[in-house]
């Protein structure tokens, strides 16, 4: 008799407290939209409304029964006729260098030497003095002539000022001669690992960096003060709110900042859900091993993987390669950390139980760190370690289903591929172009992967990068086909990826990525459908509103 009454009260609660879940009262409610549905189907009539409450979604369906969550208190939106989608989750960028980078030299888009010299000598006329100027985003695939640029350029405009300004990719870098001297740099100093100082024929220094060279420059550049980083991340992530991103993995942070985030996560203000990853940084990853991962109860703010750099970039001649790039013989790039390192310190983030996300663009650096992984799985056997490497660009067929069977993620960017395909052949030759950028092989063998823009490297839209991903081509839909077709997405499939498979690779794929009853209410409205449009409509189409954690934090005018 007991036991029957204790499980009839049980019984009695539990349908007491579904009942109170049906009709929560929910903080915002939006109705007269299309919802794209959690399992990205879109056969049949989409849901028209979504309630949200406490930071979640409360329920999903039609505008009468998701009504029935309103009271005098909630907020209800028509969004005539506009598209929901699961909130943009870039699964690769760095959300400080973007802050950063908007507050430099904005070198994106130069298309001769003379624009970058020109943009430099704007912002020393504009910020007069001394101190250091710095900037980013030139690549000389861009300009008539290919050839990377010298100090003369940037001396001419500035005379005897320290300037640094990064190549796209932040792989290589120019520097003036006053930043050479302060850094020490002349026609003595040997090339550092993992880097080069390019030279003339005299052998003095061009002022063009490469991969681990740069830092000898960075070094030698003062930090910023709080304030400034402070006013960094808020441009950033306002950004970020602009173009639909309502979450990021960032790919490197120091311990300074990961306290700045969790400071501002415990006051209530950090508004973009961040994904970190610690920088391969003695201090930061010392503080990173003993204190362990970092949850916020609201999971705003997740701390809880590495970032590795096993290589360079292909546009810099970075990569490493298992063969000469074809465009340089003799040369297949860097290895940018000992590979001793990467192990050592793959096997300490596990053991402090960490993720790995490991910076791999060379079919060389991807099969090291594949490798790596391997061993790992033999002597450790973690259990889900959800392994990542970043890029996953140029890969040996042979490789391809060693992410599957490994169950390595591939962290992509599409908008590297449409980036590259103009120069990238003649970097590869087009016998090894077949396990570049390829999407839907990996996918096709089982692998999981997740789409991101490595912002600022690219630019920070998500819809330009589910363009790439459907089209493989430039803006103006050339090469026509696209290149390399075969690796073509469907929309559905890439706006998966850019979601749910950032999700999956945050160990959040229980709680993000779906508008479904329960998941975190992070969204994003859009005036077209991103599945079922042509691809290029894509580009014209504009973010609504940005949600995150069930607050609105963009609303276009």
């Amino acid at each position: 008799m007991r036991r029957s009454f204790i499980m009839i009260f049980a019984l009695i609660f539990m349908i007491g407290c579904q009942s109170v879940a049906e009709h929560q009262g929910a903080n915002l409610i939006l109705i007269n939209g299309q919802l794209i549905s959690q399992d990205g189907a879109t056969n049949g009539p989409l849901p028209t409304a979504i309630a949200m409450a406490d930071g979640r979604i409360i329920k999903v369906g039609a505008e009468k029964s998701v009504m029935l969550h309103r009271n005098d208190h909630t907020q209800v939106i028509n969004l005539d006729g506009a598209v929901v989608v699961p909130g943009f989750n870039d699964s690769h960028c760095h959300l400080y260098g973007l802050g950063k980078a908007l507050s430099e030299i904005d070198l994106n888009g130069t298309n001769s030497p003379d624009e970058v010299a020109a943009r430099i000598a704007k912002a020393h006329e504009e910020n007069p003095g001394g101190d250091w100027l710095q900037g980013r985003g030139w690549d000389q695939n861009d300009w008539e002539i290919q050839e990377y640029p010298t100090r003369d350029l940037i001396d001419r405009v500035v005379g005897d000022r320290p300037v640094l300004v990064r190549r796209v990719d932040g792989h290589a870098a120019l520097a003036s001669s006053k930043a050479l001297e302060l850094a020490g740099i002349h026609k003595n100093t040997p090339d550092p690992e993992g880097g080069q100082i390019l030279r003339d024929e005299n052998g003095q220094p061009t002022g063009l960096l490469i991969d681990n060279a740069v830092g000898l420059v960075r070094a030698t550049i003062p930090a910023p003060s709080t304030g400034e980083m402070a006013r960094r991340v808020d441009l950033a992530i306002e950004h970020c709110h602009r173009f639909g991103i309502t979450g990021v993995h960032e790919a490197g942070v120091s311990w300074e900042r990961v306290s700045y985030y969790e400071m501002l996560a415990k006051a209530g203000n950090l508004d973009l859900r961040i994904y970190g990853f610690l920088d391969d940084v003695p201090k930061t990853l010392k503080a990173g091993f003993t204190h362990g991962p970092i949850f916020t109860p609201d999971d705003i703010l997740t701390v809880r993987a590495v970032k590795l750099y096993a290589d360079g970039a292909l546009g810099s001649r970075g990569a490493r390669l298992l063969e000469d790039y074809c465009d340089h013989t003799g040369h297949r790039g860097f290895f940018v950390t000992d590979l001793e390192h990467l192990r050592t310190t793959s096997r300490r983030a596990i053991e402090a139980g960490f993720q790995i996300g490991a910076h791999a663009i060379g079919d060389a650096a991807n099969r090291t760190m594949l490798d790596i992984f391997q061993e790992l799985k033999e002597t450790l056997n973690p259990v889900d370690p959800r392994w990542r490497i970043e890029h996953s660009q140029i890969i040996s067929p042979a490789d391809i289903p060693r992410f599957s069977e490994l169950g390595v993620i591939a962290a992509m960017q599409p908008v590297h591929c449409t980036s590259d395909m103009d120069w990238a052949e003649a970097r590869l030759c087009e016998d090894r172009l077949q396990g570049a950028y390829a999407w839907k092989t990996m996918l096709g063998t089982g692998a999981h992967l997740c789409f991101g823009t490595d912002f600022p490297v690219e630019h920070v839209d998500p819809l330009a990068g589910l363009y790439a991903a459907r089209t493989r081509t430039h803006a103006d839909g050339t090469p026509k086909g696209g290149w390399q077709a075969q690796e073509i997405l469907d929309g559905a499939t890439a706006l998966e990826l850019y979601t749910a498979g950032s999700a999956y690779a945050a160990f959040m794929e229980d709680e993000l990525g779906r508008l479904k009853t329960g998941y975190l209410a992070d969204l994003t409205v859009l005036d077209g459908n991103p599945v079922t449009c042509e691809p290029k409509d894509l580009l014209q189409m504009k973010v609504r509103m940005t949600i995150v954690a069930g607050q609105i934090v963009f609303r276009a005018d």
